[in-house]
């Protein structure tokens, strides 16, 4: 799947969308990429976070940085540290979204000022490069896409790769804008599973996850009134690239059948940035996202779970 044309569109007018206010779509293709490679304002970010297992068969998320450095990444891609740097790590959970300031300065370090455009990519199925996108446009900045499949289909494609630390080129600041409607919280949450609020609630862990049967947290299952969407299952699983429009809205179906505004979440706000994703190439602007999703919410042991679909 390809979001700008990968052939029908010509050099100069992919140029006019460097400089334009805004990306055509929330999604590049990694020949749109390759054509665009070393343009002047381009920033391309490998959000990537590895899961590794521990001992007790639990995983826990690692910094990508070693495997950026040493097993490659696209020629000129500045490292984005999602755990540390564009997150909170002093926040109740992981990945806590930051506070504007930091939010601000961590744009900044990795090379993206206001007239920045922004190709986002990871080493997985896109969910760390989602969330990356979704803060940025959180933040006010709209000018931000992801690389349809990431380092996957970059490599699958014959492009080449680049070893070793890039250095980000240095600007004066980056000024954001909070968008708060573009967040959903845990009374919001709640007011639409008693009815108090109409909303759309769409979970995005693996299947087995949303019914109870598997899960690392104390209280497994999924929030009431729930829909399902995992976001593995929005990507192709060769490529990684996201799966054509027919497809996406199949998966989607219940969700694109009301007009209620809709709520994506998942463990921790990474997965439900991919399916808050598939929505806008879906068309649909009227998405939050659950930052604390199921890490918060379940626990608190007053807060309705249901363990089997």
């Amino acid at each position: 799947m390809t979001s700008a044309s990968d052939t029908s569109t010509s050099v100069t007018d992919h140029d006019a969308a460097l400089t334009g206010a805004g990306l055509d779509r929330p999604l590049v293709s990694t020949q749109w990429l390759a054509d665009h490679l070393g343009a002047d304002g381009l920033v391309v970010l490998d959000a990537t976070v590895v899961q590794t297992s521990r001992a007790d068969g639990r995983t826990t998320p690692l910094s990508g940085l070693d495997q950026f450095l040493v097993d490659g990444h696209v020629p000129g891609a500045v490292f984005a540290d999602l755990l540390d740097v564009f997150s909170d790590p002093s926040g109740p959970y992981p990945f806590t979204r930051p506070q504007i300031a930091a939010f601000e300065a961590a744009a900044a370090s990795v090379g993206v000022d206001n007239h920045t455009t922004v190709v986002v990519y990871d080493a997985a199925v896109g969910t760390w490069a989602a969330r990356v996108w979704w803060l940025f446009r959180a933040f006010g900045y709209d000018r931000v896409a992801v690389l349809d499949g990431g380092l996957t289909k970059w490599k699958a494609d014959g492009r080449p790769l680049e070893v070793g630390h890039v250095e980000p080129r240095p600007v004066s600041g980056f000024l954001a804008v909070e968008r708060p409607e573009f967040w959903a919280d845990k009374e919001l949450v709640s007011a639409v599973v008693t009815g108090e609020q109409q909303a759309t609630l769409v979970c995005a862990v693996p299947p087995k996850e949303f019914t109870g049967e598997a899960g690392q947290r104390a209280r497994l299952g999924h929030i009431p009134g729930s829909l399902s969407a995992p976001a593995g299952r929005l990507v192709s699983r060769e490529t990684n690239a996201f799966l054509p429009p027919d497809r996406l809205r199949e998966t989607f179906a219940e969700v694109l059948a009301s007009d209620d505004p809709i709520v994506t979440y998942c463990a921790g706000g990474i997965a439900a940035a991919a399916d808050a994703l598939a929505l806008a190439l879906l068309g649909r602007a009227d998405v939050a996202l659950y930052d604390g999703s199921l890490n918060e919410w379940s626990a608190d042991a007053d807060a309705p779970l249901v363990p089997q679909s």
